[in-house]
């Protein structure tokens, strides 16, 4: 084999390997973008969730000892709400997965394919 043959054939082998390398490398960096992405949307609908939660727990303080003035006795108003939640649990399990998992699926798959 001449050395001509040999080099081009280096050449090739070289420039291939640094393709693949490069190839690889922006494939970790797309899969870092689209984790980050996944991420930081995650993150921001969590803090939304808590701050949401920590309204509805001081609302529903207050409703709750509300009822419990109209009602007359102190616990009844706990009571009564506690058996609206009950419901509402009720309803949000048996619709569970149109309403959150799905939805939720979608938000992930979609920021990670942006």
């Amino acid at each position: 084999m001449d050395t001509a043959h040999k080099s081009s054939l280096e050449a090739f082998l070289e420039s291939t390997q640094m393709y693949s390398k490069t190839t690889l490398e922006l494939t970790k960096l797309k899969g870092l973008k689209a984790t980050t992405n996944v991420l930081s949307v995650l993150v921001a609908r969590i803090c939304l969730l808590i701050t949401v939660i920590l309204f509805m727990v001081i609302l529903s303080i207050g409703v709750a000892f509300w009822m419990s003035e109209q009602f007359g006795k102190p616990y009844y108003g706990f009571f009564i709400l506690s058996a609206i939640y009950l419901v509402l649990v009720i309803v949000v399990y048996f619709f569970l997965q149109r309403w959150m998992e799905r939805p939720f699926s979608s938000l992930i798959i979609s920021q990670a394919l942006d």
